[in-house]
């Protein structure tokens, strides 16, 4: 599954030598988590996570007939950890 991803994911964007994948246990299957260039996460995403819930659908089919849990999630630099998802709204004071 691993050569799967990492090809699809390498296809997808502009920059593949910075495509990495890290793989860990987590909640009784395996974890992927997929790091690319800050520019190219949005190509990986996709129009309203398509391309990305696409890949999922490929991993999940490809787990399920090993008999395995799986599940991806794209890194993003762009967002420092544990930073809020929503802007702060802007001062009313000003």
């Amino acid at each position: 599954m691993e050569p799967l991803l990492t090809y699809l994911a390498k296809a997808l964007v502009d920059q593949p030598d910075q495509v990495t994948l890290r793989i860990s246990e987590a909640d009784g299957g395996q974890l992927f988590e997929l790091k690319v260039a800050p520019e190219d996460v949005g190509k990986v995403i996709g129009r309203d996570g398509r391309t990305v819930n696409a890949l999922r659908t490929l991993l999940n089919a490809a787990a399920q007939k090993l008999g395995q849990k799986v599940r991806l999630e794209i890194l993003d630099d762009r967002r420092a950890p544990g930073s809020p998802l929503v802007p702060p709204a802007p001062d009313a004071a000003r």
